[in-house]
Formats: C-alpha cells, sequence, structure tokens
C-alpha cells in the first residue's frame, strides 16, 4: 500500500482507536501457491487479542493449503471512505472543470506470520474469544470441545492465530491541500450524505483537528 507522508498515520494509538470504532472485518489475502494463479482472498470477520488476530474458517475452505505454504499473509480493513469529485477540489483560482477527483478512505493492513490451530480447545479458545468480541452481549452457550451445541460443531472449522510482522496504516483525507479546501470537502461530503460520505468528513474534520496543516507541521518538524 502507498503511504504518502501526508496520509501516514499519527501513531499507532490513532490507527487503534480507528479499529476499535468498528465491526472488525476484512479481508484476508493470501499468496496462490501456484504463481500462475491470482491470489487468494477470503473476507472474514476477526478478533484482536493482544498483540494477535484471532479467526477461524470453514475446514473445506481452499485457502488453508496456500496459508500453509505461506511466511506472511496480509488483512486488510477500509472504512470510512467516499468519491470526491474533482470540482470540489479545484483551486479558487482555476475552473472547476480542472479539478482532479480522489477517493478518501482509512485502511490498516496487518502484515502477519500465519498458525494454524487444530487442537479443539484451542480452537474452542479462539471461538470463546470471538464471541466475547463481536457478540458482548453474551446470550450464547460456553464454547468447549465435546460439549454441545458448539463442541460436534469444533471438527468443522480451523483457526488462525496471526502474529502482526508490521502494520500499515493510512488515511488519505487531502492533509496536503489547504485547510481551506479540506473544509470545504468536508461540508459537501456532509450535504450529499451518500454511502460513508459523513463517516469521511468526520475522518477529515478530525484529522484537522489532531495534525493540523500539513505544510506547516513539516516545516516546523524541519525547523525551516
Amino acid at each position: 500500500m502507498l503511504v504518502h507522508p501526508w496520509d501516514a498515520t499519527l501513531g499507532a494509538a490513532e490507527w487503534r482507536a480507528w479499529l476499535a470504532g468498528r465491526e472488525r472485518f476484512g479481508l484476508l489475502a493470501v499468496n496462490n501457491s501456484d504463481r500462475a494463479q491470482a491470489p487468494i482472498t477470503v473476507p472474514t470477520h476477526f478478533t484482536v487479542d493482544a498483540d494477535e488476530l484471532l479467526l477461524h474458517l470453514a475446514r473445506p475452505n481452499p485457502v488453508w493449503p496456500h496459508l500453509e505454504a505461506s511466511a506472511e499473509v496480509r488483512l486488510t480493513v477500509i472504512g470510512d471512505y467516499a468519491f470526491v469529485p474533482g470540482f470540489w477540489r479545484a483551486p479558487e483560482d482555476v475552473p472547476e472543470t480542472d479539478g482532479v477527483p480522489t477517493s478518501y478512505y482509512s485502511s490498516v493492513q496487518f502484515v502477519c506470520r500465519p498458525v494454524v490451530i487444530d487442537d479443539p480447545d484451542a480452537k474452542a479458545r479462539i471461538l470463546t474469544a470471538q464471541l466475547a468480541d463481536l457478540q458482548p452481549e453474551g446470550r450464547h452457550a460456553s464454547v468447549a470441545a465435546g460439549d454441545a451445541p458448539y463442541g460436534r460443531m469444533l471438527a468443522g472449522i480451523r483457526g488462525l492465530r496471526l502474529v502482526p510482522v508490521r502494520v500499515e496504516a493510512k488515511f488519505k483525507y487531502d492533509d496536503q491541500k489547504p485547510t481551506a479546501l479540506r473544509e470545504r470537502v468536508a461540508g459537501r461530503l456532509e450535504e450529499r450524505g451518500r454511502g460513508l460520505d459523513r463517516q469521511a468528513a468526520a475522518q477529515q474534520r478530525r484529522r484537522l483537528a489532531e495534525a493540523g496543516d500539513w505544510q506547516e507541521r513539516r516545516a516546523r518538524e524541519s525547523g525551516s
């Protein structure tokens, strides 16, 4: 993922807060064992457990042999995205038709070492952690190997622990542009209100509040 300096995360606290504020659902990308074929991708829920990511997939999923052959995989989460028309971004001294469109989005990508889990008790622990995370209201039976109702289902799944090697985070909201333009685009996103427009506007305004003008910040940091 290309990350320009102005799109980069302000630190781990920023991307962790962003991830905590939404449902943990992403796209797991795995190299295909056949280099002539496209990578394998699997949409999936996951759970952040300390410094690891936990998930499970059905045993018949075709990804398993490719996972077992991979030293690294990538789990990508994307959100708060919006298309920004060119005429919204045109500088005031040029015709609006000369404005260049762009996309706004947030993305956190985990590059991880995969660990496949087949032990029934370990799989039960993964399911228990995921239920606590994704169904915090409870109202489910306990998960234990050999106990109904989940025990007999454990044979039909395999667990997966992803141990992050590095995290790439990007918040693409025109931070390199003048503050007035960024505020104007945020207002237009709120007015249009389509899809995730308002969420993208909220990220734009948050970055403005937390990071300010990128050009000024760069000048301060360089001492010029």
